[in-house]
């Protein structure tokens, strides 16, 4: 078995020729196979990723540098494009599409030696927080498996916490890559909206959606997020500088605030409340200056968030007609309405049109100003308020979930209650800063929960030294 504690000493076993890329490759690829019951891939790249770690020890074996992520096992959320690879949302509709180009994270990633194994399932379009809404079937939680793994990128962070793969790739509108990550154990880090580009990305909503990493340690996450942020031609929301990761802030220096109002929630699971200010106290004892602040419009987020997002949802996702691309009915209609309306009721499953009919309500004429223009206002009193905390605050900190990880099937029984779980989560895609899901305990159930750590706008180097030092003082 390979036990690498970070990428750094894989490269250190890699350089003593301790191992090779093909050898790691290969044991990435059974535990995939003996793993099957968590669904957690889509598709694997068997030979594809086989021949490229010879290529990399060839590479090696010649004496040439290794790049950043030289053999790094990586996988990708099924919504981000790979050229001549597929990628379906996990939706019927594109059953069989493959990739015309691929997304800019990916070319990074490749030229920066990583193996891309495989594509892992999803919710959806991204749309859903258990990945039971994928038309490949329901991710199972590597700690319990009649449990969910969290979604929409359930199956990247079942995958990394079962040790499938090293990283992956998923995608963050709304907590679609901290929420899994919390509910299966590991890391989850979503970075300032445009620090990734979304060019290859497939759109749930543009102006929430961000390209996320999960991993198993912050020295991973922050290695990967160096190699694929900055900007991008290909994306005018990508930001026009690469965001710096030196010179942190000294963690006795810092000033943390607390959400109370999160804290105090009466959906919040009393022993993830316990746990979470326990954290506070330890700070409180190693010097660091950590303040409880209010935050009354923790009520309106989730509301205003799916108002939002499921506007953009049936904006984008009209596109998906049959005509150019996606599914094509085999029922003959001679009428074009008739035609589109078979495409798409055969193609999209049940959550992801209930959303774009709410998104089309919202945008609807009488019910724009109710509803859509409403969310808009509250999202910009969202933004000016956390203006404001980062100014005074160097992060803060805040459950990730409400609770840990529930029975599969639940979601059926009581819809709305899933929507309502997304409360600690969404307020990051609201507002654009980086938010990381830091997994620090566990429950008495036996599952395993996280600390949400969020900074300001492009002051992702506060949000790493601070999950560094959460990680240390929890040891302690």
């Amino acid at each position: 078995m390979f036990s690498f504690k970070n990428i750094q000493e894989y490269h250190s076993a890699l350089a003593r020729e301790e191992i090779t890329c093909r050898e790691v490759i290969k044991y990435y690829l059974d535990r995939i196979q003996e793993s099957s019951s968590l669904n957690a891939f889509v598709k694997v790249f068997e030979e594809e990723a086989i021949y490229r770690a010879g290529e990399l020890d060839q590479i090696r074996q010649s004496g040439a540098p290794m790049a950043k992520l030289h053999g790094v096992v990586v996988s990708l959320k099924d919504v981000i494009s790979y050229k001549n690879h597929p990628v379906s949302a996990s939706s019927a509709i594109l059953k069989d599409f493959k990739a015309v180009y691929s997304a800019t994270v990916v070319d990074r990633l490749l030229k920066e030696g990583a193996i891309i194994i495989g594509t892992c399932n999803c919710d959806e379009f991204a749309m859903g927080n258990t990945n039971e809404n994928s038309v490949y079937g329901v991710v199972r939680n590597p700690f319990d498996k009649n449990k969910v793994a969290g979604g929409s990128s359930g199956g990247s962070a079942a995958a990394v916490s079962a040790g499938l793969c090293m990283i992956s790739l998923g995608s963050d509108t709304g907590g679609s890559v901290r929420q899994p990550a919390d509910f299966c154990g590991v890391v989850g880090f979503k970075p300032t909206y445009g620090a990734n580009s979304r060019h290859g990305l497939i759109a749930y909503a543009s102006s929430f959606d961000q390209i996320g990493i999960i991993g198993n340690n912050i020295a991973d996450i922050q290695l990967v997020f160096d190699v694929i942020s900055g900007p991008d031609n290909f994306d005018s929301t990508a930001l026009q500088q690469k965001i710096v990761l030196e010179g942190p802030k000294e963690i006795s220096k810092m000033r943390i605030g607390v959400f109370t109002d999160a804290l105090n929630h009466p959906s919040l699971d009393p022993e993830i409340r316990l746990a979470i200010l326990k954290t506070v106290d330890d700070l409180e004892l190693n010097g660091v200056l950590v303040d409880k602040i209010n935050f009354d419009l923790l009520d309106y987020i989730v509301p205003a968030y799916y108002v939002l997002t499921t506007a953009e949802a049936s904006s984008n996702l009209s596109r998906y007609d049959g005509v150019r691309y996606g599914h094509l009915s085999p029922a003959r209609a001679d009428e074009l309405e008739i035609f589109y309306k078979k495409n798409r009721s055969e193609g999209f499953g049940k959550e992801v049109k209930k959303r774009i009919i709410l998104g089309t309500y919202v945008l609807s004429e009488g019910y724009f100003d109710a509803y859509f223009t409403k969310a808009q206002q509250v999202r910009n009193l969202l933004v000016k308020e956390s203006e404001k905390i980062f100014k005074k605050y160097d992060a803060v900190l805040m459950p990730t979930v409400p609770h840990t990880a529930f029975e599969t099937g639940n979601v059926a029984k009581d819809p709305v209650s899933a929507y309502l779980a997304d409360i600690f989560t969404v307020y990051a895609n609201l507002t654009g800063i980086p938010a990381l899901s830091l997994p620090l305990y566990r429950h008495s159930n036996g599952m395993p929960f996280g600390i949400q750590i969020l900074t300001g706008k492009k002051n992702e180097v506060n949000l790493f030294r601070l999950a560094d030092y959460l990680n240390s003082i929890n040891k302690q």
